[in-house]
């Protein structure tokens, strides 16, 4: 079985050679079928050769499947007339079977990167993955807890909001970036990955100012004119709680306090990343105390077509409240669950120093 394990791995790979593998085993297939089609219809019938052209779909490429459908088709029609005069069920089939290729095709055409459903399938879903990897605080020192939790908008698996994080080697120090990428769900998608590639690189290299620099002329960058970001830059030393906190555009960050049990509005502002050179950014700085915490989150758990910005943040200042009275671990998943359901992606973190 070495020799399917190693077919498999080839044909995962997508190169020419183990996609003309692939167009033969299948063509072969047809053959075969097409012979006992003509020596006994009854036992492999018009409807049959679905089976070849639905194997193809996923398994080759576009030029590859061109040539399988032709053969399924001349195979097809010739098996079914070749028995008797065509009847309008038979001529109903290879109708049936001609619109089946033709769809087939047109699918196989739009598949604009160019692999095979299923390998185009598991390139997204590894990138996703990847996107989340990255996404994750690392572990934490004693004394200090992060949660997270994020929905994409309308149900799917891609969004435009990532974070971005990096603990020193001494885990001593910090650095958190949570960014909202123009768009919704699938759309915002690749200006994500992109965006959350360059800054992986970048955080825990650079800081602050500089960071959100860069990522501003990288955004500047790209081809589109509407490829623009907000974004938050947290700096939290773990040994103090001292902090810095800078804004890009950002629904403003909200700090909890354990002697007043209430939610309080960071006044870290600044423009949008993406849009001019240079923009001007406001930052903030404070100390975190036991039992202090720190929420960062989008403006899709904010903003609503009725509600501004500012009730929005006056609804999540209460909602947080209730959610860190029931406890902190699970609180972050606790406010997004009850944000409405919306059309934007909706992002919640939350740093606790306990």
């Amino acid at each position: 079985m070495s020799w399917l394990a190693e077919l498999s791995t080839s044909w995962r790979s997508g190169t020419h050679r183990s996609q003309l593998v692939a167009a033969g085993g299948l063509t072969a297939g047809v053959a075969a079928s097409f012979a006992v089609s003509v020596s006994r219809y009854e036992l492999f019938p018009l409807a049959g050769y679905l089976l070849w052209l639905m194997l193809g779909m996923l398994l080759l490429r576009f030029w590859p499947l061109v040539g399988l459908t032709g053969a399924i088709s001349v195979a097809g029609v010739v098996a079914c007339l070749s028995q008797e005069a065509a009847t309008d069920r038979r001529v109903a089939g290879i109708v049936i079977l001609t619109l089946a290729v033709a769809l087939v095709l047109y699918v196989a055409s739009r598949q604009r990167s160019g692999l095979p459903t299923p390998l185009s399938e598991a390139l997204l879903s590894d990138l996703r993955d990847r996107l989340t990897a990255q996404g994750r605080v690392p572990d934490l020192p004693p004394g200090w807890h992060a949660q997270s939790a994020m929905v994409a908008a309308y149900g799917v698996g891609y969004a435009g909001d990532f974070m971005v994080a990096d603990l020193d080697e001494d885990k001593q120090q910090l650095e958190l970036v949570l960014v909202d990428v123009v768009g919704k769900g699938v759309t915002a998608a690749p200006s994500a990955l992109l965006l959350a590639g360059a800054l992986g690189g970048l955080v825990g290299a650079m800081h602050e100012r500089d960071l959100f620099d860069a990522a501003n002329d990288f955004l500047l960058r790209q081809d589109s004119v509407e490829t623009f970001a907000t974004a938050v830059h947290l700096s939290l030393d773990l040994k103090s709680g001292r902090y810095t906190i800078l804004s890009a555009g950002h629904p403003p960050a909200l700090r909890w306090t354990a002697r007043d049990q209430a939610w309080t509005v960071d006044n870290s502002r600044g423009l949008a990343l993406g849009i001019m050179p240079q923009p001007e950014l406001t930052g903030s700085s404070g100390v975190l105390a036991p039992q202090d915490a720190l929420m960062f989150y989008t403006d899709g758990v904010v903003e609503t077509p009725t509600n501004d910005l500012d009730s929005g943040i006056a609804w999540l200042q209460d909602v947080g409240r209730s959610a860190f009275r029931r406890g902190v671990h699970g609180a972050a998943a606790r406010i997004v669950g009850q944000v409405a359901r919306g059309d934007d992606d909706r992002a919640v973190l939350i740093i606790t120093r306990r």
